[in-house]
């Protein structure tokens, strides 16, 4: 079984393996046609369950083939222009390379004698992405597994900033007086992470939005009086940039003005809209984004970085320290006094993947701008699908889109002939519509609730996505959403 330990007596055997998994998938994506099988749970459910994992197959390339039948001929495949759904991204091919080294070598990023050029690595894409951000020389930061965490972590250095007595900021009595101030359109990682952190979810104030659902400042400052008034402690203000239904961008400038009035912690939810950090056309939909307390960017999102790669950054690293935890065997304290720079210090994981690899390796054959113009094309193409949607009678689109993403429904020519009228009937229509084109393969699109409506929505990562693709895709929307109608009508009759 040593055969199978990477190590420099078996490097002819990774090679050879590791090249066979890369033409495995090569030619799965050369050949892929259509972004999902259609394949039904039911269906793939046994084939995994039938296999036994107590007897080892023995040989890659009879692994492989399994995996084709358990896995790659099923996968959804984000690469393909015509998936249309979540917040996820084709990836680019230096972030793969890196991600195929850092595997291999292993490193940890804990602790500076588990990682060396590692470490130095991640510390200067920290400061690349703070000096894009504009958060100052005292500025720090740490990767992490996603936005959740980073969320979580941003939440915890707020909490612990504004703990009752702690200087400069109003005393109570208890964690249970502090206030977290969100909009309704913001990500459910803050009340998860208010939960988590011993607040209480309903410690979260939820701030409405303007109809192009971006908080309203007007009605944060009320809350922000409300809370002070009522004896509570403003701890935080979550601003979104790049809400996950709708990519809207709250006006972050606004509110940063709010929390320097109220000395509130400022946080900014950029997990989706970090990508305008490269921009060269949008970069001034962040603006104000400079005067947070801390960030949160998803790499894996609006840089096309493969799963994980995501930041937590601070305008102060001070702040870091509320995550700090020393151990004897791992992070003494002397190690701070010898200036080791062990990034356990200001992370909330121990052990933790070296993922900085890959958007270093992004930057250094791309360049951020080679970055910034992708994610400019799909900026540009959601303004394309949304002025073909609003021109389009059978659609119903809602926000014109600050970033990529486009929210509509279908109104099929049933209900414009008020033939149908019960609005029920529609989401019925559009969610059957969305599970119809899931169950084909032949596009994979999201939905969502707004006003106790179902609505779709395209999240466009995809540089190769065309407006023609967006147009076959409402079509067949279209024609599901009448098809259901249609045979509804006939039930009825």
């Amino acid at each position: 079984m040593r055969s199978h330990l990477l190590n420099g007596l078996t490097a002819e055997h990774y090679r050879h393996s590791v090249t066979e998994g890369v033409e495995r998938v090569a030619a799965k994506l050369a050949t892929t046609d259509r972004p999902f099988t259609g394949v039904q749970v039911d269906d793939l459910t046994p084939r995994v369950d039938a296999i036994d994992l107590d007897r080892p197959l023995g040989d890659t390339a009879a692994a492989l083939d399994e995996l084709e039948e358990v896995y790659l001929r099923d996968a959804v495949y984000f690469h393909h222009p015509r998936y249309l759904a979540h917040l996820n991204c084709p990836v680019v091919i230096p972030a793969v390379l890196g991600e195929a080294v850092l595997c291999a070598v292993n490193s940890s990023l804990d602790t500076w004698d588990q990682s060396a050029g590692g470490t130095l690595i991640e510390r200067r894409l920290i400061d690349w992405t703070a000096e894009r951000i504009g958060l100052g020389p005292a500025a720090d930061g740490v990767f992490t597994s996603g936005g959740s965490q980073s969320n979580l972590q941003a939440l915890l250095l707020a909490r612990e900033e504004a703990k009752p007595g702690r200087a400069g900021r109003r005393t109570g009595d208890a964690l249970g007086e502090l206030r977290v101030f969100a909009s309704e359109a913001s990500h459910f990682s803050v009340k998860k992470s208010a939960g988590l952190l011993g607040l209480g979810q309903d410690a979260v104030v939820s701030v409405p939005v303007d109809r192009d659902k971006r908080m309203q400042t007007v009605a944060l400052a009320h809350e922000l009086e409300r809370c002070r008034r009522e004896g509570q402690v403003p701890m935080a203000v979550v601003a979104t940039a790049g809400t996950t239904d709708f990519g809207s961008v709250d006006p972050l400038a606004e509110i940063a003005g709010l929390c320097a009035q109220y000395g509130v912690w400022m946080h900014v939810d950029a997990a989706y809209g970090c990508g305008l950090l490269a921009s060269l056309k949008y970069r001034d939909r962040l603006a104000g984004i400079e005067r947070a307390d801390s960030v949160t960017v998803d790499y894996h999102k609006s840089f096309f970085q493969p799963v994980s790669s995501s930041a937590v950054l601070v305008r102060d690293a001070a702040t870091l320290r509320h995550a700090t935890y020393h151990a004897d065997y791992l992070n003494p304290r002397r190690m701070v006094r010898e200036r080791i720079p062990n990034q356990v210090d200001k992370s909330l994981q121990t052990t933790r993947r070296f993922d900085a690899l890959k958007l270093w390796m992004t930057l250094r054959v791309m360049g951020a701008d080679g970055i910034g113009e992708l994610f400019d094309e799909v900026c540009d193409l959601a303004r394309e699908g949304w002025r073909m949607l609003a021109a389009d009678p059978r659609f119903d689109v809602l926000v014109e889109p600050s970033l990529s993403t486009l929210v509509f429904r279908c109104v099929p020519a049933a209900v414009t002939d008020r033939a149908v009228t019960d609005p029920a009937e529609i989401d019925r229509a559009n969610l059957y519509a969305r599970k119809a084109l899931f169950a084909s393969g032949d596009a994979v699109v999201a939905g969502t609730t707004v006003a106790g409506r179902h609505y779709l929505k395209f999240t466009l990562l995809n540089p190769e996505t065309t407006p023609a693709d967006i147009a076959a895709v409402l079509d067949l929307i279209a024609g599901h959403a009448e098809q259901y109608l249609g045979d509804s009508l006939d039930r009825a009759s």
